[in-house]
């Protein structure tokens, strides 16, 4: 595993993290949902190491 595969799994779970604690928060679902959508992005890109 490359140093930047690291990075973008670690960044996606962490924004992952964010985007759970901002719906136990019941914050506004339109920054929930571009959180998700970040994490999900940087997770593919970590494990399909682009």
């Amino acid at each position: 595993m490359s140093g930047t595969s690291f990075v973008l799994i670690f960044l996606g779970l962490f924004l992952g993290g964010g985007a759970y604690s901002f719906w136990k928060q019941k914050l506004p679902k339109g920054v929930i949902v571009l959180l998700a959508i970040c994490s999900v992005m940087s997770l593919a890109a970590g494990l399909l190491r682009i």
